[in-house]
């Protein structure tokens, strides 16, 4: 019988494929943040590409280029942090599928739902790296040393 009608089986699958929708929220979250992050440097981006193509810039045009090429970095890693977190949200969520319908199916699927939770946390901890590595170079161009007159 392909599909078991059992309400305890049914009601088991559904216990069983709600624990990752927790990651899937953390996953979420995290999207926002990193989102957020993106917007702020392609806001910052355009107004330094707006003042090298005015010539409006109070100071020496390599550090402006310097600084651009560092939100190009920073971008980049800010889009694969949000690709990788894609990919795990839909390998958590294709879990979840896996999960529901191995426990209320006669389909052996235990080993396919562990291949796609696994990969999902992978790309979970990859996500965070490239999250870490991004906020590790925006603290590199702060100035703490300057002199500020109070």
């Amino acid at each position: 019988m392909f599909f078991d009608s059992d309400i305890n089986t049914v009601t088991h699958g559904i216990q069983l494929a709600v624990a990752p929708v927790f990651l899937l929220t953390a996953v979420s979250g995290l999207i926002a943040a990193v989102a957020g992050r993106l917007a702020r440097i392609i806001d910052r981006a355009r107004i330094l590409d707006d003042r090298l193509m005015s010539n409006n810039f109070p100071g020496p045009v390599a550090k402006l280029h310097n600084e651009l090429k560092s939100l190009k970095k920073r971008a980049t890693l800010v889009n694969g942090s949000i690709a990788l977190l894609t990919f795990c949200a839909i390998l958590i969520g294709i879990t979840i599928v896996v999960l529901f319908l191995g426990e209320t199916t006669a389909l052996q699927m235990l080993r396919l739902a562990s291949i796609c939770f696994l990969a999902g946390l992978t790309c979970f901890l990859l996500a965070l790296l490239s999250f870490l590595a991004e906020t590790l170079l925006a603290t590199q161009v702060l100035n703490f040393n300057r002199n500020t007159s109070s």
